[in-house]
């Protein structure tokens, strides 16, 4: 990392690890290669076993990728970041890597789908899994065991909005002898750092607000040196599922502009939060910045705003209620993605959360008439001039449980 630079958060988001070449570029340079030339047959044993440093091939090692993770790792307060593929490529290999056959983990019932799926394919060999109320204390605690080696949760969570006490949460996995690992995507390091909070492992789908505008997938996970380089770099160095330089590069470019983007993506949220807590139709909001958000203040205590997600429910809505919603909204996008400048809008039961069973979507909260919004840069005005006429079409629908 750069020892010498100092400065905040958006000095670090632009200058971290980026070391010149001989060419003098003034942006970070692009490696767009396989592989790499030794000087001579010496130097490439000595870098294949590991007594020199330098670059071998591009599945353990890209300056590019290199750039990102040292920039990543800085902005989070850790000492390495490694990346990855896909932000779920990221939680797959914190699991690989750190568990065994036998092992136990203990995950909030409201994370991402498809992390819940991850989760119940571990039982296949031979690791269990918890699945607890992200916002009870006393449920993870009870659910650890001597054989509990990992605690996972996303905080705020997709799409409720349900924080998880970190600093509590790391006691717990602490006593244990277990590791906390915090999926970060939300709230980025501009607004939250798991790390600082007593969490071993953040995990990210740079996907979402890293990249910012919806054009590349990646994922990452940050900590401490001997955890990341020692025991998860050699499962990702084996298996390969790395990050392609390219988008390691668009992710630089987003980090640039993370801080700005994270402030205006949260102020325009809570102002459309505020806005839909006064629409007939609107049954609840969720939104960790809202006063009436029941861990408002655990919100203020480890976030620095809200994020730009936000969660309602529709009164008295089936699936063909929240669909009305959704088919009404003409300047979102319908799309299961989210952290874009362009706001998006889905109905997480029939989309990202589809997969799972009713009893499953019903534990993690999530009802046929919730919607959620990713809110973008738009312009407040027009986005809640849409919203009130996607509220309209709903209006328009009966909605019969």
């Amino acid at each position: 990392m750069d020892d010498h630079l100092k400065g905040r958060m958006e000095t670090l988001a632009i200058h971290t690890g980026h070391h010149r070449t001989h060419e003098g570029e003034h942006s970070e340079p692009l490696f767009l290669t396989s592989s790499y030339v030794f000087d001579d047959a010496e130097q490439a044993a000595d870098r294949f076993a590991g007594r020199a440093e330098g670059n071998i091939y591009s599945r353990t090692g890209n300056p590019t990728v290199r750039i990102f993770e040292e920039r990543l790792a800085v902005l989070e307060g850790g000492e390495r970041a490694l990346a990855t593929a896909s932000g779920m490529a990221a939680i797959l290999s914190v699991c690989m890597a750190l568990l065994k056959a036998g092992d136990h983990v203990v995950v909030s019932q409201s994370v991402f789908g498809p992390s819940i799926a991850l989760f119940q394919m571990l039982a296949r060999f031979g690791v269990s899994t918890s699945f607890v109320a992200l916002d009870d204390v006393s449920a993870w605690e009870s659910a650890c065991t001597d054989r509990t080696r990992l605690l996972f949760l996303e905080t705020p969570s997709n799409p409720l909005c349900v924080l998880g006490d970190l600093a509590a949460l790391a006691a717990i996995a602490h006593r244990y002898g277990a590791k906390l690992v915090v999926d970060n995507t939300f709230c980025t390091p501009v607004l939250q750092r798991p790390l600082a909070l007593g969490a071993d492992l953040v995990v990210h789908s740079a996907t979402k607000y890293i990249d910012g505008q919806g054009r590349a997938l990646g994922g990452a996970v940050v900590g401490e040196e001997r955890i990341v380089t020692g025991e998860i770099f050699p499962f990702v160095r084996t298996a390969g599922p790395v990050l392609s330089p390219f988008n390691a590069w668009i992710f630089l470019k987003g980090l640039e502009t993370l801080s700005l983007r994270m402030k205006a993506h949260s102020e325009t949220a809570l102002a459309v939060a505020k806005w839909l807590t006064t629409q007939p139709l609107v049954d609840r909001v969720f939104y960790p910045y809202l006063a009436s958000h029941p861990q408002y203040d655990l919100a203020r205590a480890q976030q620095s705003a809200g994020g730009g997600v936000v969660s309602f429910t529709l009164k008295d809505a089936d699936a063909r209620r929240a669909f009305a919603f959704v088919n009404g909204c003409r300047l979102l996008s319908r799309t299961a993605n989210l952290g874009d400048t362009k706001t998006t809008v889905t109905h997480p039961a029939t989309t990202t959360h589809g997969r799972l069973t009713p009893e499953a979507r019903r534990a993690g909260g999530v009802e046929d008439g919730l919607i959620r919004l990713s809110i973008g840069l738009e312009d407040r005005d027009d986005l809640i001039a849409d919203i009130e006429g996607g509220l309209r079409a709903a209006a328009m629908t009966e909605g019969v449980r």
